[in-house]
């Protein structure tokens, strides 16, 4: 039995040592490793088997650290990880304390650069060739970027800006034809045709091979054979990267690595900046992830795909907004990538004319909403919440400001889990609970979502509805809210001792938390349901005769939630009764990766620990609040 290469790699310089029939070998091994990571662990699987060639042949002609590869969006780094010294550990992947699933500067100094978030390698690239030269150093800058980040406008602006400056860059276009679910755009044809016909591209390197093997070329000729080549290159496919500046390269086989290698060092000895064009198969290697990429983007442990007990949230929203187009023509969905993951897929095959999947392009779609609501329609946008962050500012700009009714479906609102910091959704109410005039709402199952969303499209103003990664519990309808009224805090337990004041399915964790200690203290549980605006007197009305209060929420406590519910109570603060305040949540620091389970317990949201913060609240606060005797 032949002994594994993988187990021999301990750094890329081992690679370097490798012929070329080994460098193979070893990426067949790497996939096998790979693979049988992600089916235990979860991960991403069909990006990273489409990279094993290419960066096994960065790696073979770079010399990393010094050299620095930026990998857009982070996902496909799983071969990256195993040759930078890191395999002894690859079997914590995504795990509590282990590998993170994405380029981590803390966890490599191979990782020059941390990413999460889609289309920012080639700025994060560009600032580092600039730091370079302006501080006189030498080393190699790569970033590598995908088609479908590609469609990001930010790349575009990184492409736009290094391409004028002329600085020596080497650009990667991983060409796959897929980011999560079918790239869409002008842009994704551009490559189509790429792809399709190298013969032009075939024919400038041939003609000016020719060119340069005559001897003694008189000023005539070689002013012809300029303007030959100004023709050619007018007429190439890659014309579109040569007008901004860029050296065109390519297309070339993604899963060969000598002509990798080739076209790698080509990139590298030219001068300025220069875009080397790879065609790769995303899922190669493994039989379904070639057949149905989209299904093995993001893969759960064991399975191979992503399973819950029940409708998702994601599910109870697509299926509840299929409903409410059928009998409202006006209704358009739009996504940014996510067809399938924020549960648009229905939606997309009952009304294709009035679905919209913008591509990795957050900003366009929350404008291109407020176009269509401006023109009459009531556009839902489904976007997970840390991609919203992008988002921000058209939010507040384009919809907020002109009053705007466009909703806003938050989706993975609070831990996401094992993608970690640069995913996890528990910003969202801060940075949204500051935009005047927007609604945020927030479903305790998908029996109120399916409400929530009915009442949000007939709203005059922008409306938000944040809800997790989890399943959705009771999906059966229930009573519609008024849609000329706002949507009350609702008791679901009542209580003589403190009130815990929540939302969302940490109604369920307070419920479990308060019935433990029950008959010793009594505590309400108030599932608040509208975190924008707050109801003031609701509130003011729970808390009488209260000797403490808690606010539970899946999301930091800077700004969130409990420093709403603080504010209602301190407009009313004077002398009189005191009333003990305590918040739960996630501290001011970014949280990691690791399962919603693992984090729940890490930061103190299991109902066990809430029952104990309960208990203290209603003895020793941390906080005091003198609220007036008359609430």
């Amino acid at each position: 039995m032949r002994e594994e290469l993988l187990s021999r790699i301990t750094s890329p310089e081992d690679i370097k040592k490798l012929d070329l029939p080994s460098l193979e070998r070893l990426a067949q091994e790497i996939r096998e490793r790979i693979i049988s990571t992600v089916e235990n662990n979860g991960g991403h699987l069909g990006a990273n088997l489409g990279v094993v060639e290419l960066t096994i042949a960065l790696h073979s002609v770079l010399s990393a650290p010094r050299d620095r590869i930026i990998w857009d969006v982070g996902h496909q780094c799983y071969t990256h990880k195993l040759i930078t010294g890191r395999q002894d550990r690859f079997h914590t992947l995504r795990q509590w304390g282990g590998l993170s699933g994405f380029p981590l500067p803390a966890e490599s100094e191979y990782d020059p650069f941390g990413v999460g978030h889609s289309s920012t390698s080639i700025s994060a690239a560009a600032g580092m060739v600039i730091a370079r030269d302006l501080l006189g150093k030498d080393f190699r800058v790569v970033a590598v970027i995908g088609d479908g980040a590609l469609t990001g406008g930010m790349a575009f602006e990184g492409l736009n800006h290094i391409g004028s400056l002329g600085k020596d860059i080497l650009v990667i276009l991983n060409d796959n034809e897929m980011s999560i679910t079918n790239n869409v755009g002008a842009l994704s044809d551009y490559l189509g045709r790429i792809r399709s016909d190298t013969r032009l591209y075939q024919a400038r390197e041939g003609l000016a091979a020719f060119l340069r093997g005559i001897p003694l070329v008189g000023p005539p000729l070689a002013k012809l054979a300029h303007k030959v080549k100004i023709t050619l290159k007018h007429m190439l496919p890659g014309q579109f990267f040569e007008e901004l500046g860029f050296a065109y390269l390519g297309p070339f086989d993604g899963h060969n690595i000598a002509e990798l290698q080739r076209a790698i060092r080509a990139g590298l000895q030219r001068r300025g900046p220069v875009l080397i064009h790879v065609h790769t198969q995303k899922g190669r290697g493994h039989a379904l992830a070639e057949k149905i990429p989209h299904r093995y983007h993001g893969v759960s442990p064991n399975n191979g795909s992503a399973g819950s007990s029940g409708p998702s949230f994601s599910q109870a929203f697509g299926q509840a907004l299929v409903r409410l187009a059928k009998d409202d023509p006006r209704i358009v969905a739009i996504t940014a990538a996510m067809r399938d993951g924020t549960g648009l897929g229905p939606f997309a095959e009952a009304f294709p004319e009035r679905f919209f999947d913008v591509g990795i392009a957050e900003q366009h779609a929350v404008t291109l909403a407020a176009g269509m609501a401006k023109e009459g329609l009531r556009p839902v946008v489904a976007i997970y919440s840390t991609f919203l962050q992008r988002g921000y500012d058209q939010v507040i700009h384009d919809v907020a400001l002109q009053q705007l009714p466009v909703v806003l479906a938050v989706d993975r609102a609070g831990v996401v889990g094992d993608d970690g910091a640069t995913h996890q959704g528990v910003f969202d109410i801060s940075f949204l609970r500051a935009v005047p005039g927007l609604t945020l709402l927030a479903p305790r199952d998908g029996s109120e979502l399916a409400a929530m969303l009915a009442w949000a499209l007939e709203q005059p103003g922008p409306v938000a509805i944040r809800y997790p990664r989890a399943a959705a519990g009771n999906t059966v309808p229930g009573e519609p809210f008024d849609p000329k009224g706002a949507i009350p805090p609702v008791e679901v337990k009542p209580g003589r001792d403190g009130v815990v004041f929540t939302f969302g399915p940490m109604v369920e964790v307070a419920l479990a938390a308060a019935a433990s200690l029950e008959p010793e203290l009594s505590f309400a549980v108030v599932n608040v349901r509208a975190l924008k605006p707050l109801d003031g007197e609701r509130i003011r009305a729970a808390v009488r005769g209260k000797k403490c209060a808690v606010t539970l929420e899946d999301h930091v406590l800077a700004g969130g939630f409990g420093s709403s519910i603080l504010e209602i109570l301190g407009e009313s603060a004077g002398t009189g009764s005191s009333l003990r305040v305590e918040r739960i949540g996630y501290p001011d620091e970014f949280i990691p990766h690791g399962s919603i389970e693992r984090l729940h317990e890490q930061y103190g949201l299991t109902a066990g620990q809430v029952a104990e913060v309960l208990r203290r609240a209603a003895s020793q606060p941390k906080l005091q609040v003198v609220v007036s005797g008359d609430i």
